[in-house]
């Protein structure tokens, strides 16, 4: 409210203060114009009017004298000055002046030209005095643009005395001819014929100009245009033009008629020059009345409106400091708790401002206390129903992982106690489903930020976590391991790695052709474990794979009830993403040479672990063709038509059995390894059956 109105005033000011400030620069620039290019100009038109009578009288003798070529010296270092001055201007010189300039800078670039003919002897007295005329010509131009008075009467009498000198120019060069044509003492009918223009043309200029000035400076023309000197100058030039021959008063009469007119130019230029100062000094009064009286009512202004508007600025620097304080301190702090769980109290998060003043002031304080108290509300509301549908799915997620745990067990049973090939072979399909299916749960206790609860007490080789890892995918078969270092990782982090890199080769198994395999490598490198997983696929965009790593080195907080369906496309990579970020595990997808994608898991050398030691069994065993698993030992009462009998952990690593002494209150859980071994025999011993038969 307080603002406008001076913002107003201020502007009336500005605008009053630049009219008057805008004539004093216009003064000013016509001031420098006239002291550099003015000068100059004038300077450049003298020596070219010289020039110009001395070339007239060697095209008419046909000679080149020594004065002539100090005369284009003099020439030459005029336009010379008139450059300089053009640079010394600098920004004054406004558009139509620089046009104007450009004008005469191509005519006087023709000057050589037009001197070399005269040297030459080319052409004739009328056309090498046309040519200089020519040049002459663009002067004008300069002159006229010269004249930037912000006064519209200092303006019109400028014009009118430079009308003067155009008329001035014309018996020049009718001084100019006729001196020449004395020489040879007559004038041809071409010349009689330019003579005559220029009589009539310098009339109408006088007349011209005569009616453009005011009294003062009209009158002196007046009186020179009806002394004795010009009336004989005028009867010499009728004469002339009348007999076509030079008469020998004309050279002498045609110098004091120019120079009457030089010495008026002058005079002239001074009442002119001191009408221009006079009305700089008004221009300047003006500045400094519009400019004080003007900044004085500012000033006054500026005052009361800061007197008034004090107290109101205090009390909304304040409402301002508690709003600030709500949205970039508190109302954060509260969201960044439920977050990690936390119980909020919302009136204690949420208090009353306490401002004081005017009643509006309060009233907005007020507005704003509801407005925050219905954020955090809002914002707790929002958190303990993410939280809720969070729990939610992990209890449904741990559920299913105990029930999936339950029906692993039972098909163990089963398996133990099936004979029947194809009864066993459908067995083992159920139980890689039920493992499939128990990934996926897990995945979910993942995303809910829970453990999924496996863990092993001692290191689990490298190899055994690729096995288990491949086991949990649909298209297994198509999956290739190399040969891999041996190495072992600690056990606490060996479900997850199994999970981490299950996902990754299941998604190289589903976005590759099915008739590809996808490879498994390996290798220790310095500051930890490789493993890559690559596929044939066809690859993704360097843009997604940017996003897709970001997302994998910086995962973002999955919400359920905020997921898209690209999200829920993605489940398996925010669950990479979360398992390495919990183990601190790097993963990085890239283009693979083969046109698919390649992705590139570091185990840091924290969860790296000495191999377990394998202890020899010196009990006669049979080999199964190509089984990882410690083989199986003969017992010949045990077996049922002639094969031999499982006996409970005689499959498993030494390292992951159980002591005869240690209580089992409940069916041991399957390790990756186990897992690995059953799908092993089952394959081979399958194969071999159907082969024998």
């Amino acid at each position: 409210m307080l603002l406008l109105p001076l913002v107003s005033l201020s502007a009336l000011w500005g605008f009053v203060l630049n009219l008057t400030v805008a004539d004093g620069q216009a003064l000013r620039r016509a001031e420098i114009l006239y002291d550099t290019i003015g000068v100059a100009s004038t300077e450049l038109g003298v020596q070219l009017q010289a020039e110009r009578s001395r070339s007239g009288l060697a095209l008419t003798t046909r000679r080149l004298t020594e004065e002539l070529g100090a005369q284009r010296m003099r020439t030459d270092g005029a336009i010379s000055d008139l450059r300089a001055s053009v640079t010394q201007a600098g920004e004054t010189v406004h558009v139509e002046l620089k046009t104007a300039l450009d004008v005469l800078t191509g005519a006087l670039g023709r000057l050589p030209t037009i001197r070399d003919q005269i040297d030459n002897g080319y052409g004739t007295r009328l056309t090498g005095l046309t040519d200089y005329n020519r040049v002459i010509d663009t002067l004008f131009p300069v002159y006229d643009q010269l004249i930037t008075l912000p006064d519209l009467e200092l303006f019109q009498q400028a014009s009118g005395l430079q009308t003067m000198a155009k008329a001035r120019e014309m018996i020049a060069r009718e001084q100019a001819l006729i001196g020449a044509a004395h020489l040879d003492g007559t004038l041809n009918a071409p010349e009689l014929a330019t003579l005559s223009d220029y009589i009539a043309t310098r009339k109408f200029l006088q007349s011209r100009g005569l009616a453009a000035l005011d009294n003062e400076l009209r009158q002196p023309y007046e009186l020179t245009f009806g002394s004795r000197t010009f009336l004989d100058f005028t009867k010499l030039e009728a004469t002339v033009r009348e007999t076509g021959k030079p008469v020998p008063e004309w050279s002498g009469s045609a110098d004091q008629a120019i120079g009457q007119l030089d010495q008026l130019g002058i005079s002239s230029s001074r009442i002119l020059a001191q009408r221009t100062s006079d009305m700089a000094t008004a221009i300047a009064t003006r500045i400094a009345v519009a400019g004080g009286a003007g900044l004085l009512a500012v000033l006054v202004s500026i005052v009361i409106s800061v007197r008034f508007g004090r107290r109101l600025s205090g009390e909304l620097a304040d409402l301002r400091a508690a709003a600030l304080d709500l949205a970039e301190v508190r109302l954060p702090q509260v969201v960044a708790r439920l977050r990690r769980g936390e119980d909020v109290d919302v009136r204690s998060e949420a208090p009353s401002f306490k401002v004081s003043g005017s009643q509006e002031i309060i009233d907005v304080a007020k507005a704003f206390a509801s407005v925050q108290r219905t954020a955090v509300e809002a914002a707790v509301g929002q958190a303990r129903v993410r939280q809720g549908v969070s729990q939610v799915f992990l209890n449904l997620a741990r559920r299913k992982q105990g029930l999936l745990h339950r029906q692993l067990g039972m098909l163990d049973a089963m398996q133990r106690r099936t004979h029947d090939p194809d009864r066993l072979e459908e067995l083992f399909r159920l139980d890689h489903l039920t493992t499939r299916m128990r990934r996926h749960a897990e995945g979910l206790i993942t995303l809910s930020g829970a453990a999924p609860g496996r863990i092993w007490r001692r290191p689990v080789p490298v190899l055994d976590i690729v096995r288990a890892s491949i086991a949990e995918v649909e298209d297994y078969t198509r999956v290739e391991v190399d040969a891999l270092p041996v190495a072992a990782v600690d056990g606490t982090a060996a479900a997850d790695l199994t999970h981490l890199l299950a996902e990754l080769v299941e998604n190289a198994t589903i976005y590759s052709p099915p008739t590809t395999v996808v490879q498994v490598r390996g290798d220790s490198v310095a500051n930890g474990y490789v493993l890559e997983v690559e596929d044939r696929g066809l690859g993704l965009l360097p843009e997604r794979y940017a996003a897709i790593n970001l997302m994998l080195a910086e995962p973002p907080a999955f919400d359920v009830a905020q997921s898209g369906d690209d999200d829920w496309d993605q489940l398996g990579l925010f669950v990479v993403a979360t398992l390495a970020v919990r183990h601190g595990v790097q993963v990085v997808l890239r283009a693979s040479p083969y046109g698919g994608t390649t992705a590139i898991v570091l185990i840091p050398g924290k969860l790296m672990a000495e191999p377990p030691a394998i202890e020899p069994d010196p009990e006669p065993v049979i080999a199964l063709p190509e089984a990882p698993r410690k083989p199986i030992a003969l017992v010949s009462a045990d077996t049922h038509a002639g094969l031999p009998r499982r006996q409970r952990q005689r499959s498993l690593a030494p390292q992951l059995r159980v002591a005869p002494d240690e209580p089992e209150a409940e069916e041991p859980e399957r390790s990756p390894e186990e897992v690995r071994d059953l799908f092993s025999a089952f394959q081979r011993g399958t194969q071999r059956g159907r082969e024998d038969s």
